[in-house]
């Protein structure tokens, strides 16, 4: 089952409150990507706080930077990938 963000809350020291579709949230901290890659974008903190929601459930930023839900969730949750997708591991 696929999970997507419905809400986010751009929070100091590049962390962020996520909230999905099944009524579970939480907070994820991102700090250790900061300027690496793509991730460079975020060195202006001000740019970390223009997250926002895509159609699909993801967290983006512009068309640089768009973080799969799946992983957000795992994140989150501290599932693993087999519990959230149990077909895909037979």
């Amino acid at each position: 089952m696929m999970h997507k963000v419905t809400e986010i809350k751009a929070l100091p020291e590049y962390k962020l409150w996520l909230h999905f579709d099944d009524g579970v949230e939480g907070t994820i901290d991102l700090s250790d990507r900061v300027g690496k890659g793509v991730f460079a974008l975020w060195k202006d903190p001000t740019a970390f706080q223009e997250a926002e929601v895509g159609s699909f459930g993801e967290v983006m930023w512009g068309k640089t930077i768009d973080l799969c839900p799946d992983s957000l969730y795992l994140k989150v949750t501290g599932k693993k990938p087999e519990e959230l997708f149990p077909d895909a591991f037979e």
